[in-house]
């Protein structure tokens, strides 16, 4: 930290004007802010005592075995201490503003075969708590607050009844709520602060530094699993070693599998792969996806050497055109349902045009639900220390129509009749309205699942369908484009920097001619 005054030292007096500016260097004034977000979730509450505990992720092994799981924190623990170490407790006491953070015990043991745990010491410089203690602390602190508090008055607030603190048999009488935290936390979280948008684009960067790489090599690759590999090494190389899901990266018909995770086939004689990835960093998420199209692997007769074929074009520009009318409409006031019915609404206009959906009658075709076989899940989610992230309430209500469809299970949220010119295509009066601070995804899709093609003739939607032109599109797979939105006042911002589009044909087509 420097002071640059405007004068050298020796003319400045008692009434000089100067010009004072401080400069911070190193990290100590950029903690994660777990002090606010505990206020914050205290507010979200409505309480103005009790004391909330949370406990974080124990170390546990895998069954029958001496190794351990894969450490990775709970993420309402890590939203109010920052703290990304296994076997950690917070309590924050409302009334006097306390937030203390409890540490593993020292054990010499660990310490020789894995290095010590966090001390006391390095915690509190590490973390914006005001105490930190040893694990051992932890009952006789609950039970000393809870003598000096009202039981009836001030209960202990926990997310859920299996995780209260382990106190003595003669702890009784203590009150606990496990009914009210995990909403007003899910409330709390909804909206990004300063610091957390700054993790969120900061996986977004690398995310689209990876994707990048994938562009640039894709035409050297045989296998889907040369692309998981190479986005991984990006992203560790540039200190990310988490991903915030698993990387699907299908190709040909896998692509129109929305979670396929396998990533073993081969490339030659397909026509595109969806690859979905995106790195984590500090705990907080990105979610990014980009349809390829695949060199060497289209028909003589296309028109366009970026595309293998007129029908991977044609689809693709519908998604993208979708998108980019979702993405204008992401701002304060809009929500997911008014998204989803601009969504629905071009996806049955562009079907339409590619002579897979028929009818003369959209609001009839939208109705109908014959859309859904193509794009069967909603159109987005928020995004934050989780990549489906928590929400007030749910933005993907399950549809009854749908559940009936699907054999029991909803792949889709509602979709309400719309048309092109309708009011409720600008309404800011939506229930679940985006604020400004949330991060949301806007990624529509359209896939052409064997599946879902033999499903639907049994359908009375079936009827809208031209399952002769539907299943030409069955060796494109299916086309679906991601982008990770900041929601601010004069409109969404675009975080993710992974190239589509033209920047995307530009950089297949640059990696060829090498």
């Amino acid at each position: 930290m420097g002071v640059r005054p405007c004068l050298p030292s020796s003319v400045i007096g008692p009434d000089t004007a100067c010009d004072i500016r401080i400069t911070v260097t190193g990290n100590e004034c950029d903690k994660y802010p777990a002090k606010s977000h505990a206020r914050k979730t205290a507010l979200k509450l409505g309480a103005s005592s009790g004391l909330i505990y949370l406990a974080g992720q124990p170390t546990i092994n895998w069954g029958d075995s001496d190794q351990p799981q894969t450490f990775r924190q709970r993420r309402y623990f890590y939203y109010l201490t920052g703290a990304d170490e296994a076997d950690c407790h917070v309590t924050y006491d409302i009334q006097n503003d306390l937030l203390t953070l409890y540490v593993p015990d020292f054990d010499l043991h660990r310490a020789i075969w894995m290095g010590p745990t966090l001390t006391v010491d390095e915690a509190l410089r590490r973390y914006d708590v005001d105490r930190v203690r040893y694990h051992v602390s932890l009952s006789d602190d609950i039970q000393s607050w809870a003598r000096k508090s009202s039981h009836a008055k001030n209960p202990i607030y926990i997310l859920h009844e299996t995780q209260k603190p382990a106190l003595p048999n003669t702890s009784s009488g203590i009150r606990y709520n496990h009914d009210r935290l995990l909403p007003a936390m899910n409330v709390a979280r909804m909206v990004k602060d300063e610091y957390e948008i700054r993790m969120i684009r900061h996986a977004n960067k690398i995310s689209g530094l990876a994707h990048r790489k994938i562009l640039e090599n894709i035409h050297k690759m045989k296998n889907e699993t040369e692309i998981e590999g190479m986005f991984l090494d990006t992203c560790v190389s540039h200190g990310a070693k988490n991903q915030s899901y698993e990387i699907i990266a299908g190709s040909g018909e896998n692509a129109a599998v929305l979670h396929y995770v396998k990533n073993d086939e081969p490339l030659h004689g397909r026509q595109l792969v969806c690859l979905d990835a995106g790195a984590e960093w500090n705990c907080y998420a990105s979610d990014v996806t980009r349809t390829i199209p695949l060199p060497g692997s289209g028909s003589s007769s296309s028109s366009s050497s970026d595309w293998p074929s007129e029908r991977a074009k044609a689809v693709y520009q519908v998604v993208e055109d979708i998108q980019e009318r979702c993405i204008k409409l992401s701002k304060e006031g809009s929500s997911f349902a008014l998204l989803q019915k601009v969504a629905r609404f071009y996806t049955v206009k562009g079907l339409r045009r590619l002579g897979v959906l028929r009818g003369d009658d959209i609001n009839e075709i939208l109705a109908s639900g014959a859309s859904n076989i193509f794009f069967p899940h909603g159109l987005g989610h928020h995004v934050g220390l989780e990549v489906h992230d928590v929400t007030q309430t749910s933005n993907t209500a399950q549809d009854p129509s749908s559940v009936k469809q699907w054999g029991g299970r909803s792949f889709v949220p509602p979709v309400p009749c719309s048309n092109e010119h309708s009011s409720t295509l600008t309404s800011s009066s939506q229930p679940d309205a985006f604020e400004e601070g949330m991060i949301i995804t806007v990624e529509p899709g359209i896939y052409f699942s064997r599946l879902a093609l033999r499903n639907a003739r049994t359908l009375p939607l079936a009827k809208y369908i031209n399952f002769e032109e539907a299943e030409k599109y069955i060796p494109v797979g299916g086309v679906r484009i991601e982008d990770d939105l900041l929601i601010t006042k004069g409109g969404p911002e675009n975080l993710t920097t992974a190239p589509k589009g033209q920047e995307m044909l530009d950089i297949l087509r640059r990696g060829v001619r090498k």
